[in-house]
């Protein structure tokens, strides 16, 4: 990478954190802007004040149960690792990615390197990427269809044409991971899939024959898909399952709790929120409007929300960094030593896809 490119990274992580930072730390004027209900820090403090051992216990334990979900994501999406690699794997990763903005590429290679110290090829470090990557993004769009799904079944559509309107959206988001699903399963929705992207190259005048390279991306995956999108599908719906546990939680101990379908929708967007780019995995933005729908849709006081957004963050943004870290400095030590790293089995014992 050329210097200046470096420092112009450099530069840009620091801006992105520090803007996370002062959304965070703004975070009361932010709530009063936006739905005109006064919060201070010193009643944000009140709230936390509150909180019993055995309420952070329970935290903690779903936190930890929801990392054990996701290492089956990643153990079905590469043959042949282990949940404590993909533990490591996944806690390395997911630092990196809370502390730079665009550190899923960093990540990425990050996956690289401790992949190829446990003994697996390139082509299968590249399947695994594909592989949870399109799990990840197919769980993602699903989850505010069924965020709009649980509001429309609990009757919060002030009139018939927003249920209507709300019921068309979700069943278009479902309707659409259903083709990309079909994609990978069978060749003939694969072939449609991939003309209709050239079409739209097409029109946009790109020069990208868009459906080979999505028929070259299914052949990549194919195999993996085909054996074990049960174990994959599994994994992400324990994964979010846990990550839902905790927000309700949180909205349990800090006396936000807006009802089952209210909680459904808000980690819906609270996880749409994590997307954005500005700040890294959406940090203080997914604060401020996991606050926002709770105080403005479902009146759920100021102070009990803002505490929520802030706990949550905690749990799946904050918390990441150190864990990933001492994961990662874990994983160096080992290889300095010359082992195939935290977990790691023998090269014999390992499957590897082919180079």
């Amino acid at each position: 990478m050329p210097m200046k490119n470096k420092w112009l990274q450099i530069v840009l992580s620091v801006l992105s954190l520090g803007l996370a930072v002062l959304l965070v730390i703004y975070l009361p004027q932010i709530v009063r802007a936006l739905t005109g209900k006064p919060v201070s820090w010193a009643e944000i403090g009140a709230v936390f004040g509150a909180l019993g051992a055995g309420e952070i216990a329970l935290m903690t334990a779903l936190w930890l149960l929801s990392l054990l979900a996701y290492t089956f994501v990643l153990t079905n999406s590469l043959p042949g690792l282990t949940n404590l690699q993909g533990l490591t794997l996944n806690a390395a990763g997911s630092a990196v990615s809370n502390l730079l903005p665009f550190g899923g590429a960093v990540g990425v290679a990050l996956s690289f390197a401790m992949t190829r110290g446990w003994g697996f090829g390139n082509r299968a470090i590249v399947v695994m990427t594909l592989v949870s990557g399109i799990w990840n993004t197919l769980f993602r769009f699903i989850l505010p269809a069924v965020g709009i799904i649980a509001l429309l079944v609990a009757g919060e559509a002030p009139n018939a044409t927003v249920a209507n309107a709300g019921w068309t959206g979700a069943f278009a988001i479902l309707a659409l991971c259903a083709a990309v699903a079909a994609a990978l399963y069978w060749d003939r929705a694969a072939d449609l899939l991939g003309r209709a992207l050239d079409r739209i190259t097409g029109l946009l005048r790109l020069r990208v024959h868009a459906g080979e390279h999505f028929h070259k991306l299914r052949a990549d995956t194919a195999e993996i898909v085909r054996t074990r999108s049960l174990g994959l599908s599994l994994g992400m719906v324990f994964f979010l399952g846990f990550q839902w546990a905790i927000m309700a939680a949180c909205m349990w101990a800090t006396g936000a709790w807006p009802g089952l379908a209210q909680s459904i929708a808000v980690f819906a967007l609270s996880r749409v929120l994590t997307s954005a780019l500005v700040t890294p995995s959406g940090a203080g933005i997914m604060e401020s409007g996991v606050v926002f729908l709770l105080t403005a849709a479902f009146h759920v006081p100021a102070a009990p929300a803002t505490a929520t957004a802030l706990l949550f963050g905690f749990w799946t943004y904050t918390i990441e960094i150190p864990f990933g870290g001492l994961a990662l400095g874990a994983w160096a030590l080992l290889r300095r030593r010359g082992g195939r790293g935290t977990g790691a089995e023998s090269p014999s014992a390992i499957s590897k896809a082919p180079q």
